[in-house]
């Protein structure tokens, strides 16, 4: 099978997380496509191939040098099977506009959905190419499909290739990654690698050692609710005290105002009553100095609404999520220039840059797994507007194949 349609085939399958499920994996359909995935392992003659209770698949691509199996690292290679909640995943319905014309695409003609090129200009990029696209209903699910599609493809050609000769290689693929999920029952001593990689950037040629410092919050505002007519000096309306507190946060650092470097506070949710109202947060710097003052201000804003109204009035609870893993990946850069090396062997400009978000591979570097991230090629990922350029996608493909050969020289 040919990349492009075992993406394809991939996407046909709904695996949307949901934080709320208490489960793992959280939604079923994550399983139906792990069980997908274990038999397709099994299938192009992948070895140890492991779907475990928490729905998270390891396999492994055995050395066919026993030089290399003595003297070469052990590699990984991860993806994630779950797709963003934060659009539809359900019966995707994806289209490929061949020799793309660099203008804009209509997905949905009947509902007036436009993929524009003033909008998204990146797409522009991708002129001549062939691109994949949704009927704008939906997301794609090249996060993280199409990374799991390179993954596999590639073990495919190297097992149908023994010429070319390598060390042990091991893949992983996780569910929930996009809750933040991802690494919480994945075995790192089981997947026994040196290093790994996670296939789970964006556009073609994104190479990632360093990413947010992250963390979720969310406060709580207690109210007191009378009669609207009678509520004078008696009324405590949680909805109101709510806004007073979310205003108080700098408004330019947010994510509509921020880049780079640039860390920010991200409202997400928010429902109330007068009695009671939620607040829930992301909070994101990549300076672990700054991520903490961060928390720190927001504690801070709890005691000054309890000052004003009351103690017990806000309550906050914050919870870490990740760190960066620049601090984990700096002692082995040499993971990262093969990468490098590796992409301009095959024609693909390394960016080097930040990851504005997070990866399995964060939690993983933490965890004793030096673990960068390669892009996977699509773009406005969690979106109705995802698509993913079809020669981006081999190119990640190709990746892989040459830093297997390079760690192999």
């Amino acid at each position: 099978m040919n990349i492009t349609d075992r993406f394809l085939k991939y996407v046909s399958f709904c695996t949307t997380s949901d934080e709320n499920t208490n489960l793992t994996p959280s939604t079923p359909g994550q399983i139906e496509f792990a069980k997908y995935l274990r038999d397709e392992l099994k299938a192009i003659g992948m070895q140890e191939v492991d779907l475990d209770e928490n729905g998270y698949i390891m396999a492994t691509l055995e050395a066919n040098s026993e030089e290399l199996r003595a003297k070469s690292p052990v590699i990984g290679f991860i993806a994630h099977m779950d797709t963003s909640p934060d659009a539809s995943g359900k019966h995707v319905q994806p289209r490929i506009v061949k020799n793309y014309d660099g203008k804009d695409i209509v997905l949905n003609e009947e509902e007036n959905i436009v993929l524009e090129t003033a909008k998204y200009p990146e797409i522009l990029r991708y002129k001549g190419n062939d691109i994949i696209v949704t009927n704008g209903k939906t997301l794609l699910g090249a996060d993280d499909k199409a990374g799991i599609a390179e993954i596999v493809t590639a073990c495919e050609y190297l097992l149908q290739h023994p010429e070319i000769k390598h060390g042990k290689i091991r893949v992983g693929f996780t569910p929930d990654e996009e809750i933040g999920q991802g690494a919480d029952h994945f075995d790192v001593k089981k997947f026994g690698c040196d290093f790994a990689y996670t296939m789970d950037g964006g556009a073609i040629g994104e190479l990632e050692f360093e990413n947010f410092n992250a963390a979720a919050c969310k406060i709580t505002v207690h109210g007191v609710n009378v009669h609207p007519g009678y509520g004078y000096h008696k009324m405590l309306n949680s909805m109101r005290i709510a806004y007073q507190l979310a205003v108080m946060l700098p408004r330019w650092e947010t994510p509509e105002h921020t880049q780079g470097y640039e860390g920010f506070y991200h409202l997400v949710g928010m429902s109330g009553t007068v009695e009671e109202t939620t607040l829930n947060y992301i909070i994101r710097d990549h300076d672990r100095a700054r991520f903490e003052s961060r928390k720190r201000e927001m504690e801070h804003l709890v005691r000054k609404v309890n000052r004003e109204y009351g103690e017990g009035t806000a309550e906050i609870a914050i919870r870490d999520q990740y760190y960066n893993m620049r601090e984990k990946v700096e002692p082995v850069m040499h993971i990262v220039t093969l990468v490098e090396e590796a992409m301009k062997n095959v024609g693909v400009t390394p960016k080097v840059q930040p990851i504005r978000g997070g990866t399995d591979g964060a939690r993983l570097s933490f965890e004793g797994l030096p673990c960068p991230n390669i892009f996977a090629g699509g773009e406005n990922f969690h979106s109705r507007f995802e698509y993913l350029p079809v020669q981006s996608l081999e190119a990640a493909y190709a990746v892989i194949l040459e830093i297997v050969k390079l760690l192999n020289r």
